[in-house]
């Protein structure tokens, strides 16, 4: 594998679920023409991050895994050879959940990730189920196997989410988003693929879907290169505002060789002195009550 094409999908909802799935699979499509091995959406796409009020209408609106919504995708991945990154609101107990769902170019289901890191201070999700857990897939693409991982946009602000991906072997994590990206979210973006020596690949919904204004981005986590005299920014691609399909090409042979050398990641770390990072009883202060637990 010399490299891997991820099509940022920063495109607009339609306002009806019916409308979201004929212009996502239009979008893959076309994502497909352009010489993507993944598509990606960006944070629940089949209702373009708007969520009703009320226990009842939430779980109206959340889909099943055996949704045609769903279905539609799975078949779509398997009829073009190419992973599709999925986003929705997925029907589950207690209340719906925010999730991703990677199925591969055989339409096989092969990560299945809810966000952990829900925004609790938000009227709306904080209504929703957070996730349990971070998960890899080894994926399998036309230009060979990657290993894949999930975030979902808040789970970007925490170094964990990230760090946990890295440790269980992520060389690629997905980020759908749906917020302003500005300097300072980019910047945590940066710092997770620098520090973690990992490619991190962003879909946010255009400008003037609300509170989004594009900003797409994806870094390869590569700062030095030996035929370059200082480090370099490991920005391989960013969106402006306007309603796109955005490539990014990930050259993974090159992060694999850097990974390999480099010192960063899990190279030095010291799990043994990190026991306070697991620890309430000193954060209590600063911990808000209303926090999910």
């Amino acid at each position: 594998m010399n490299s891997l094409n991820i099509a940022l999908l920063q495109i607009l909802p339609t306002g009806s679920l019916e409308g979201n799935l004929q212009k996502g699979l239009d979008a893959c499509r076309k994502a497909k023409e352009e010489g993507a091995d993944i598509a990606l959406f960006p944070e629940m796409w089949s209702c373009g991050y708007v969520l009703p009020q009320g226990e009842e209408a939430l779980k109206r609106e959340a889909l099943s895994l055996d949704a045609p919504f769903v279905h539609s995708y799975a078949g779509l991945a398997r009829e073009l050879d190419m992973a599709i990154g999925l986003t929705f609101l997925e029907a589950y107990e207690p209340s719906p959940r925010n999730s991703i769902c990677l199925f591969d170019r055989f339409g096989k289901l092969v990560l299945r990730y809810a966000k952990v890191h829900l925004c609790d201070f938000d009227p709306d999700e904080s209504q929703l189920t957070p996730g349990e857990d971070f998960f890899v897939a080894n994926l399998d693409t036309a230009r060979g196997k990657v290993l894949i991982g999930a975030m979902i946009c808040y789970d970007r602000e925490f170094p964990e989410s990230a760090r946990i991906l890295m440790l269980k072997g992520a060389e690629i994590i997905l980020v759908p988003n749906a917020c302003p990206m500005e300097i300072n979210r980019i910047s945590q973006l940066r710092g997770r693929a620098f520090e973690n020596m990992t490619g991190i690949a962003t879909a946010n919904y255009p400008a003037p879907w609300p509170d989004c204004n594009g900003h797409s981005t994806a870094f390869d986590g590569i700062a030095y290169k030996a035929e370059e005299p200082a480090s370099r920014d490991t920005l391989i691609l960013e969106a402006g505002e306007e309603e796109g399909i955005f490539m990014a090409r990930f050259h993974t042979d090159e992060m694999r060789a850097y990974r390999r050398e480099e010192v960063h990641g899990n190279a030095y770390r010291r799990p043994e002195k990190y026991g306070l990072m697991v620890s309430e009883e000193i954060g209590e202060p600063l911990i808000r009550k209303d926090r999910r637990v």
